[in-house]
């Protein structure tokens, strides 16, 4: 994780941290909805792509994402002279999908209900000699991930707050929660979920990995419809003790509009359950507390919708 942060340094500056006072406490906002692609994802992606041999990149790379991951990798790629093709849900939102194909990836739709992107973007990768990109189900992109902490500790030490002793991380497939975790074997980490999609929380409760069940409900947070997570992240994750909780749809809002108004930052909806899981009362701030802000890239109709419920 310090080489893929000191990678990350050669090329782009922090992500700012912001911090704002909950409850009597100072709390850390790591606001990776202001990164390039408005995600933390770029971090995983660019160490696992800097990794592949100069050789092996003429073939590309194929990964599967809703919007953020698919970003990431794009940007990588683009930076690398690398082509990348994206296996995305055809119910993607439209700014993550109009950013991925403005960062010249070529995009292959399915449709999340009925097919297997994984196994579509395994097919793709072995027909073409491309290097398959997961999302989250790979050590490189963990250890990319947890390259926030690293920032976000040094960040933390400078303006006086101490070490990080208790972090909230949006979780899908748990690679970003995996890697943060690594990093800060200190701290006290809760991983925040949609509530139907709180896979990871109920797998860790139980000790074995849990599916999404049938029939989920309908969610804004596009970027954490992870169906099942993966042995590797949920294995780092319950090995460090990790709790987690589930968020509503409407907590989530509230914290979108928290941002908005406190910090002035746009965050999308998944990238807003951890904030929503402190402002509910679900993760109680303390001494040393940072929370993960993943991303900011927002439906504009949408997050219209969500502001104007404050009026």
């Amino acid at each position: 994780m310090r080489d893929a942060a000191a990678k990350l340094a050669e090329i782009l500056p922090p992500s700012p941290l912001l911090v704002a006072e909950i409850r009597g406490f100072p709390v850390a906002f790591k606001a990776e909805c202001l990164q390039p692609i408005g995600a933390f994802k770029l971090r995983g992606a660019w160490h696992r792509l800097t990794a592949i041999a100069p050789e092996e990149r003429p073939r590309g790379v194929v990964a599967f994402s809703s919007g953020n991951h698919a970003q990431g990798v794009a940007w990588a790629a683009r930076r690398l002279g690398m082509p990348a093709t994206i296996v995305m849900p055809a119910d993607a939102p439209r700014s993550k999908r109009e950013g991925t194909l403005a960062l010249g990836a070529e995009i292959v739709d399915y449709d999340r209900a009925t097919e297997s992107r994984e196994s579509i973007a395994a097919r793709l990768a072995e027909a073409r000699g491309a290097v398959l990109v997961p999302s989250f189900d790979d050590p490189w992109i963990i250890e990319g991930q947890g390259s926030a902490a690293i920032e976000a500790a040094a960040q933390m030490g400078a303006l006086g707050l101490g070490v990080p002793a208790k972090a909230v991380i949006p979780c899908g497939g748990g690679g970003l929660a995996a890697g943060i975790t690594l990093a800060l074997p200190e701290a006290r980490v809760t991983v925040a979920e949609p509530e139907g999609w709180d896979d990871m929380r109920r797998s860790l409760e139980a000790g074995w990995i849990e599916e999404v069940g049938a029939n989920p409900p309908p969610t804004a947070c596009d970027a954490l419809q992870t169906i099942r997570v993966s042995p590797l992240t949920f294995d780092v994750l319950s090995r460090r003790g990790v709790a987690g909780v589930a968020v509503s749809e409407e907590e989530t809002r509230a914290a979108q509009r928290w941002a908005a108004e406190r910090l002035r930052l746009v965050v999308e909806p998944g990238g807003a359950v951890a904030l929503a899981a402190l402002l509910a009362g679900k993760v109680e701030p303390d001494a040393g507390m940072l929370v993960i802000l993943s991303g900011g890239n927002v439906d504009r109709a949408a997050y219209a919708r969500v502001l104007a419920d404050a009026a």
